[in-house]
């Protein structure tokens, strides 16, 4: 009975859309905003060490192995997440449980593999990203120590998702908190006080993730968790790894077209500007991450509500949910939009203070973010097609934006007399065709199922 209970309190057909939305939302945008400090927070102490952005580069060097980490992640953890909570909508209380002891096991095991990869092919493949000889010595030691806490950081993202689909969105916040809070005390005395510099950057993530992780098991297996992580469940079943893995691939593409970017704009940075210009974009892309923060927060947590929704054919509200993340996003993407056009410096500024980055990394900067509304386009349709279970779409239109769209123009037209601008401009140009064309057949698709789906 005392499960039952809980289970009703953590009913999203219930009570506003909007407000279930927001319910879960803001937690989880205070989560991503603390998790956020995970990445920035070692940028933001490197970018003013001594005025020097090398170090700065080298940290934006390893981007888009962390970038692939993270598609794993999204394979096997996140992947799992809408399934589990349209079993719990169902009411198929078994299935979300093996779910989520499926994630587990797929999760450690590929965190051992991709570890080991990374220790035995750091070098080639630091280079082969845009090192240059000096930026690479920086590189190489912040990496060395990151890929220890490969495996901390894939359970700690990669089950997070199963806390929030519960309805616990505020110990999903804390997971991430502890972790950021850990970082941003150790950043400080390792890196300046202990004089570690870059090591101690990656030391201080490790630990900080280690916590993380310890956090989000205690949880799960804990007596809170509606839907515990039991050791019956720990396995690798075939038909569950093919529908996480079904589901998940839209957000490996989506993770694994960021590593891809990332590769072919360091690269393509680093013939036309060297390493000056790799700083640039490490600073760009931290910029951007703190600007999609709410949105993404906004949609995440729309997510669980959507896909409980329509897991118990409560359609309405699948569409109430859709509508509140497309009028929100768009609202906040044209006011941080406008921000960037109107502070382009103070920006810039939160992450280094070298004057040789400032005026060309200003201009990068309002280049980068022009049409940044049109994400809010990307994120609401995508997100809907992951929430629903509809994983070609989501899988079309992740690799429609980057890998179609960003990385040719980002390899072709700094040869046709753009430069190293050339590499900026591949961004909006993205954003407005790849996010208007997701929403659009979203509207057209979805729409037209859930129709379909009454009348049966």
């Amino acid at each position: 009975m005392t499960i039952l209970h809980k289970s009703v309190k953590r009913d999203f057909s219930s009570g506003p859309v909007w407000k279930c939305i927001v319910a879960q939302a803001i937690p989880l945008t205070v989560a991503q905003l603390v998790h956020l400090l995970y990445n920035v927070v070692d940028r933001i102490y490197l970018g003013h060490m001594g005025g020097d952005s090398m170090a700065l580069t080298g940290v934006g060097l390893t981007f888009p192995i962390v970038s692939l980490i993270m598609a794993f992640t999204a394979l096997f953890g996140t992947g799992g997440v809408p399934l589990f909570s349209i079993a719990r909508g169902a009411g198929d209380e078994e299935r979300a449980g093996k779910i989520l002891g499926n994630s587990f096991a797929l999760l450690l095991g590929s965190s051992l593999i991709l570890t080991l990869a990374g220790f035995l092919f750091a070098k080639p493949i630091l280079f082969a990203f845009g090192a240059g000889e000096e930026s690479y010595v920086y590189a190489k030691m912040y990496l060395d120590i990151y890929l220890i806490g490969t495996v901390f950081s894939m359970i700690s993202t990669g089950l997070n998702g199963y806390i929030n689909a519960q309805g616990f969105p505020k110990i999903g916040m804390l997971s991430v908190t502890i972790g950021a809070l850990c970082n941003i005390i150790l950043d400080p005395i390792f890196i300046f006080g202990m004089r570690m510099g870059v090591a101690g950057a990656a030391l201080a993530t490790v630990i900080s993730q280690a916590a993380s992780a310890l956090w989000v098991l205690f949880f799960l297996t804990g007596k809170k968790a509606l839907i515990p992580l039991r050791r019956k469940h720990i396995a690798v079943r075939k038909d569950i790894t093919k529908d996480i893995c079904k589901l998940g691939t839209a957000g490996f593409i989506m993770q694994g077209t960021n590593c891809l970017v990332q590769v072919a704009c360091n690269s393509t940075l680093q013939t036309f500007g060297g390493d000056l210009y790799v700083g640039i974009m490490t600073v760009t892309n931290s910029v951007r991450e703190i600007f999609t923060l709410p949105v993404s927060g906004i949609v995440n947590g729309a997510q669980p509500v959507i896909g409980f929704n329509y897991g118990a054919k409560q359609y309405d509200r699948v569409r109430q949910g859709i509508r509140f993340n497309t009028l929100i996003g768009t609202a906040y993407t044209m006011l941080a939009w406008l921000l960037v056009i109107l502070f382009p410096k103070f920006w810039f500024g939160i992450f280094s203070d070298d004057i040789m980055m400032t005026e060309p990394g200003i201009e990068a900067l309002k280049i980068y973010f022009f049409g940044f509304v049109f994400m809010a386009l990307q994120f609401a349709g995508q997100s809907t097609f992951q929430a629903l279970g509809d994983a070609k779409h989501a899988i079309f239109f992740s690799l429609l934006r980057k890998a179609v769209i960003v990385v040719p123009l980002t390899l072709l037209l700094p040869h046709l007399g753009f430069g190293v601008l050339g590499v900026f401009i591949a961004e909006p140009v993205s954003n407005v065709i790849g996010g208007t064309a997701s929403y659009v057949t979203m509207r057209m698709t979805v729409y037209r199922r859930i129709k379909n789906e009454i009348k049966e």
